[in-house]
């Protein structure tokens, strides 16, 4: 899988940034979301993105219905889904050093040409069920690799200000988006053809998005030397308390934000109403996080994002308090879309984290940011399902939310006290 590093006909060399790209992390304010997408990398990268996320969103589906018809086990279809996180936490932190040890625009289409490789195996009728599980740990685990990378090539192409901050709120929204009809567009696939042929027309999706990168982004050089990028550099960034504390702060909300969402079906039965209720409940938050992330996005100043930060952390799990009341579906997913709107602090979040990781740990730290929020959504999840079998589904939530602001009062308070301790050290 060897990748040549020639410059695409019209972009940048590996020194320079792209004639339209904002090289600057001081760029000027920009135009909102509509300025990203002037940016003709940018363009390339998004259209990736859709289908990269196509692609693991339907495999996703189609690979747990296989599972099930080959074994009729319930718990071996519900396994193919959950180990989807557990390769997040190794590929986030062993492989995290490969994303500054090689060329970014090689590690993004190798990524992409192992996830196509795993996929393609799927679909051979010969490969046992043990095979397939194993294929899906594979492509779960590039995927934090994938994703770090491409989160630091948008500093490349954006810079390091505004555009950036939109550019990865973009790449959030369609994420959001994916998960609200990616599911609907597989189950009607499955019904048109066979869960091994779904399987196959997810494969194409990834060759198709290792070509729009390699064709569309410009070669650009590994970020630091293979010596200092070995196979703990996703642990070392922990030793730095600043970054350590900023990746607390993205990790914490997901880790409590999915309670809801793992415990809707059984807060549905338990309240007796329809599945239509409950899909209410399920797509409550991501409409709320979209339509947060657009606001925070088009109507305020990056100053006024970061500014928002601590309030919005502090009152995003507030809604959560509200299933004490044992809510019916329609007030609990007000509840939700409240509590998904709050998470517009990401925007500013971003901003913090960029300033204070070096350019050259950068894919690292992105790397293990993105493994580590995956990861712990899939601890959440269990341990909200362990707690509600012998605590109250509604008390269950209620009590992420008390904890969730607790927590990350604590973070805030911890964050405030190492700011100002740097400002005092910079005097």
């Amino acid at each position: 899988m060897t990748q040549t590093d020639t410059p695409v006909p019209g972009a940048a060399g590996p020194d320079a940034p792209a004639p339209d790209t904002p090289g600057a992390a001081g760029a000027a304010p920009t135009a909102g979301y509509l300025a990203v997408f002037r940016v003709r990398e940018f363009r390339w990268v998004f259209g990736a993105h859709l289908l990269s996320l196509l692609g693991l969103v339907v495999s996703e589906i189609a690979l747990t219905v296989l599972v099930y018809d080959l074994t009729r086990s319930p718990l071996l279809s519900s396994l193919t889904f959950a180990l989807g996180f557990l390769p997040y936490l190794l590929g986030g932190t062993l492989l995290a050093g490969l994303a500054d040890r090689f060329p970014p625009r090689r590690v993004l289409v190798v990524c992409d040409l192992v996830s196509a490789a795993a996929v393609a195996l799927m679909v051979l009728p010969a490969t046992p069920v043990a095979g397939l599980l194993v294929l899906r740990c594979a492509v779960a685990a590039v995927a934090p690799v994938f994703q770090g990378v491409r989160m630091a090539t948008l500093t490349d192409i954006l810079g390091e200000g505004d555009l950036f901050v939109l550019g990865r709120s973009l790449l959030r929204i369609v994420s959001q988006s994916a998960l609200l009809a990616g599911f609907g567009v597989g189950g009607v696939l499955l019904t048109v053809v066979p869960a091994r042929g779904a399987i196959a027309l997810t494969a194409a999706t990834f060759l198709l998005s290792a070509l729009l990168l390699r064709l569309g982004t410009a070669r650009r050089p590994a970020r630091a030397a293979a010596g200092r990028a070995g196979s703990g550099a996703g642990w070392s960034l922990l030793r730095d308390r600043r970054i350590r504390v900023l990746l607390l702060l993205f990790w914490t909300p997901p880790l409590f934000a999915v309670v809801p969402e793992a415990l809707a079906a059984p807060y549905a039965d338990g309240l007796g109403v329809s599945t239509a209720a409950l899909g209410l409940l399920m797509c409550a938050m991501p409409v709320g996080t979209i339509a947060g992330e657009l606001l925070a996005g088009a109507l305020l100043k990056p100053a006024t994002r970061s500014r928002l930060v601590a309030p919005l952390l502090l009152a995003g799990f507030l809604p959560f308090l509200l299933y004490a009341l044992r809510p019916g579906p329609a007030l609990a997913a007000v509840a939700l879309v409240l509590a998904g709107a709050a998470g517009a602090y990401t925007l500013g979040l971003d901003a913090w984290f960029v300033a204070a990781v070096p350019e050259e740990r950068r894919g690292r730290a992105m790397t293990l940011l993105s493994g580590g929020m995956m990861t712990v959504q899939g601890l959440g999840m269990a341990g909200a399902g362990l707690v509600a079998e012998f605590v109250p589904v509604h008390l269950v939530v209620a009590g992420a939310g008390a904890l969730a602001t607790a927590a990350v009062a604590v973070l805030l308070a911890t964050e405030r006290r190492d700011r100002a301790d740097r400002h005092v050290t910079s005097r």
